[in-house]
Formats: C-alpha cells, structure tokens, sequence
C-alpha cells in the first residue's frame, strides 16, 4: 500500500500480538471486487463512544514525571507515523495502522466520571496529565469537546494538570488555562517537531502547521499560561538538523523551555516507520534506520526505563549535546514550574464530606 494523502500510515495489518485471528484477502479477489465494485471509497474518520468505569489512569515509570493521566480519546487523527500509542489499538482488535488513525473512539462521560473519582474519600491530589497517549485536541475535539468538560471540572475543583498537545485548537480553552495558570494549577507543552512544512506533512499529515503551533505558543505565554515545547522524536537524518532552529523559534514565541526525545519504534510501530521510510524517504531509509538502532543499543527500539526517553551511544550523546547548547544560547531552562496540590475541592464542597 502506498501513501494516502493525509494519512500517516502506508500500511493497515492487523496484529498478532494478542493472537487474534487474521484474515487476508486474496488478491484475485480484491482484483475482482474492484471490478464488480468500483475503486474502494475514500477513507473516512469513524468515532465510536466508549463507556469505561473509570477516567484516570495511573503509572508507577520510574522516567514519567505525572503518576495519573486522563485520555479523552482512543486513536489519534493527527496520524503521527511515529506515535508510540499506535499499538494501543491492537486491544481493540483493530490496526495500528490506518484504523488508528480513521477509527476513533472518544470517551463522552469522562468529566461525569472524573468528578466521581474525585470525590472518593481517599483521593490524593496530583497533577493530572493530558495528552500522554493521543492528542486531546485532536480534530475530533472541535464536536466532542470531552478535553474542554474534563478542564471544566479541573477548573471548578482548582484541580492541576499538565496537558501535552501539536493542537492550536487548545486556544479554544484559552480562558480556562487563564484561569488555572493564575493559581499556578496549568502547565502546557506544544510538541513542534519540524519547522519545514514538508517534513511536518509527511510525519504528522493531520496536525495543524509548525506556524500555527508556534502562534499558540506565544497566546498562551500572552495570557500567562506557562508553556513550554517539545521537540519529540527527533528522528536521526530527518528532523535533527532543525535542532537548533526549533529551540530559537519556540524561545522567540515566548516558551519557558523545550525538551525532547529520540524516536521510540515500539512493537507495531517499528514496521510501519519502516514502510513509511521506504515510501517518503528511500534515498535514507537504510541510514535512519541504522542511526536508529545505534540510538537504540542495536534494537528497533529500547523498551528500558530510563534509557528508552534518552538514547544511548554516539548519536545520543550528540544529539543531548547539540540541545544542551541551544537551550542555552536561547536562554531557556532557567527555572522550575512546579504546580500547586494545596488548592483542591473535591466537586460537592469540603463541606459534604463531613456528613
């Protein structure tokens, strides 16, 4: 399968990981449906509700600086090729592939089901991190707006978050961050991967332009929301040339630092970034993928904690140096955000708890 415009994928094979049974047409047969049927449609965005339980996620990584998150959505539009949430999807018998991408789901109840985790007698506060897994203001948000009623209840309950996004959309909540980042209770990161137009299509074909996220970057800092960037992953022979124009670009939009990490090819995800070398960038497929392993201790990946976020070996140690010295001369890093837990009431009043 070759590239479709404005999706990430090049491939859609189901995983085996969980044995699940596989089909696999034959080609004589879809030969003949296309005759008997016509050219297959064009590939369209379904989004199917989930009903879960519960809304927090919680984890132990010793490498994560958050030990909850809230994911409002399953699947992600955006179409990174590189995103290692891709082989979330094989739980749901479905690709990492394209169907990660086209086939959705968004979870409708989470501020309902999130103000009843919060009322538990035995909750303890902490930053709640958005965006870990799949974009919160992926396009979907625009009708859902499941990120915009979570935030509402963060808001109500002086609540602090984190929330990670490529989005510009999240300027549509422009006046709930206002209002948490003046009780230092928001923090948000832009990921800007490449400041070329090309390469950013080609990579994340559904995220909005490197312009429009540098812009979001300077709103939020205008309305005093802390915000930072995140130039995550730098792919070796693709986008780490840019190092030090991204740092400048973000320093000038007005973020507070910038961070990264290498690229992560986990399970699903390795042969699906190969095939996507193969399609866009065959003059360097092999390079990357060798500069890859290199970074990765001779794997596709490195599934170590510690490791796994910062590479190892030469290209490594180049890469953290390259960064070191731009985020100095951009004049970034020099303080520490740290977000209140002190301000929390739980969603039915302090009050209610005594009865």
């Amino acid at each position: 399968m070759s590239a479709i415009h404005g999706r990430g994928a090049t491939q859609n094979q189901t995983s085996t990981r969980f044995n699940l049974t596989h089909n696999e047409a034959d080609g004589d047969w879809l030969d003949a449906m296309e005759q008997i049927d016509g050219p297959a449609p064009k590939l369209r965005t379904i989004v199917t509700a989930l009903t879960p339980r519960t809304i927090i996620s919680r984890n132990a990584s010793p490498d994560i600086a958050f030990s909850q998150s809230i994911n409002a959505y399953v699947g992600c539009e955006h179409g990174c090729i590189y995103c290692f949430a891709r082989p979330s999807h094989a739980y749901h018998d479905l690709s990492p592939g394209l169907d990660f991408e086209t086939k959705l789901f968004a979870k409708p109840d989470a501020a309902t089901l999130l103000r009843a985790e919060l009322m538990k007698k035995n909750y303890v506060v902490s930053p709640i991190a958005m965006g870990t897994n799949t974009d919160p203001y992926q396009p979907i948000e625009k009708d859902w707006r499941i990120t915009r009623h979570v935030l509402e209840v963060l808001a109500q309950t002086r609540h602090p978050t984190f929330i990670t996004t490529k989005s510009d959309r999240i300027l549509r909540d422009i006046d709930l961050l206002a209002d948490l980042a003046r009780d230092t209770l928001v923090a948000v990161m832009i990921s800007v991967t490449s400041l070329d137009p090309k390469i950013a299509r080609t990579l994340e074909p559904r995220a909005p332009h490197p312009e429009r996220r540098l812009a979001a970057i300077t709103r939020l800092a205008q309305a005093g929301v802390p915000v930072s960037a995140n130039m995550s992953p730098i792919i070796p022979a693709i986008n780490d040339h840019e190092i030090e124009s991204v740092v400048a670009r973000v320093a000038a939009a007005g973020a507070r630092d910038i961070s990264y990490i290498p690229v992560r090819l986990p399970h699903e995800v390795a042969p699906l970034f190969r095939a996507w070398l193969a399609d866009h960038y065959p003059d360097r497929a092999g390079k990357v993928m060798a500069m890859i392993r290199d970074l990765r201790g001779g794997r596709d990946n490195d599934p170590d904690f510690g490791s796994r976020m910062k590479g190892q070996g030469v290209w490594a140690d180049l890469i953290r140096t390259r960064f070191r010295h731009a985020r100095r001369r951009a004049g970034l890093g020099s303080d520490r955000l740290v977000l209140r837990t002190d301000l929390f009431q739980p969603p039915e009043g302090a009050q209610m708890r005594l009865f």
